[in-house]
C-alpha cells in the first residue's frame, strides 16, 4: 500500500496522495495567502519539507521509501559467506522472570523462535483492533494540528476516542467540508462497521 499524504491550503484540501506529488502541489501553491499543512495520513501528524529550489531538488531531498518514483541504488553484493543468510533479524535486549526464560528455552526451537511466534500471533489475534486505534490517533492528530480551535473540538475527540461514530459526524458537522471529510476517513479507514 502506499503511503499518503494530504495539504491543506488554510481550511480546503490542496493535495492528497504520494508525498513526491503532493510535495510538488505544494510548491506550486506557495504563494497562497493562507499558510499551507502537510499531513502524514498514515499518522496524522504534521509534516515539514525542504520546497526550496527546483522539481529534481525537491524530489532529491524527499526520504526514501515515501518518495513514490524514487528507489534506492542497488547495492554491491559481497561475497556471501557460509551460515545462515542475513534475515534482517536485530538483536535486542529483552527482560523477563527465570521463570519466562525457562518456559522459552523449553519450547521447540528456543527462546527466539518462540517469542517470534508469540508475537506473531498476538498481531495476528490485534490486527484489527491495532488498525482502528492507529486510524483513530490519526484522526486525533490531524484534527489537533488544524482543528484544535473549532467549535465542539473536544467533544469531538471524546466521541472519536468512545468510538462514537454517530455523535463525532454529529460534533464536526458545521466544520469547513474538507476538514471534516479527511478527519472521519481517517478515523474510519478500512472498516466497514
Amino acid at each position: 500500500m502506499t503511503q499518503t499524504f494530504t495539504a491543506f491550503a488554510g481550511l480546503q484540501r490542496l493535495a492528497s496522495g504520494p508525498l513526491h506529488d503532493v510535495a510538488l502541489a505544494v510548491k506550486r501553491a506557495d504563494a497562497a495567502p493562507v499558510p499551507i499543512a502537510i499531513f502524514d495520513d498514515r499518522t496524522g501528524r504534521a509534516i515539514d519539507l525542504d520546497l526550496r529550489g527546483s522539481d529534481a531538488d525537491i524530489l532529491a531531498r524527499l526520504p526514501l521509501g515515501v518518495a513514490g518514483d524514487r528507489l534506492q541504488e542497488p547495492s554491491v553484493s559481497e561475497p556471501r559467506g557460509r551460515g545462515r543468510p542475513k534475515l534482517g533479524v536485530v538483536a535486542r535486549e529483552v527482560t523477563l522472570l527465570p521463570r519466562h526464560w525457562e518456559w522459552l528455552n523449553a519450547q521447540p526451537g528456543g527462546a527466539s523462535v518462540a517469542l517470534r511466534k508469540l508475537v506473531d500471533d498476538a498481531r495476528r489475534a490485534s490486527g484489527d483492533r491495532d488498525r482502528a486505534r492507529e486510524a483513530r490517533d490519526a484522526a486525533y492528530h490531524f484534527m489537533s494540528g488544524i482543528a484544535g480551535n473549532r467549535p465542539n473540538f473536544e467533544e469531538a475527540a471524546r466521541a472519536l476516542f468512545a468510538d462514537d461514530r454517530r455523535r463525532f459526524a454529529e460534533l464536526i458537522a458545521e466544520w469547513p467540508t474538507d476538514i471534516r471529510d479527511h478527519a472521519i476517513a481517517l478515523a474510519y479507514r478500512d472498516r466497514a462497521d
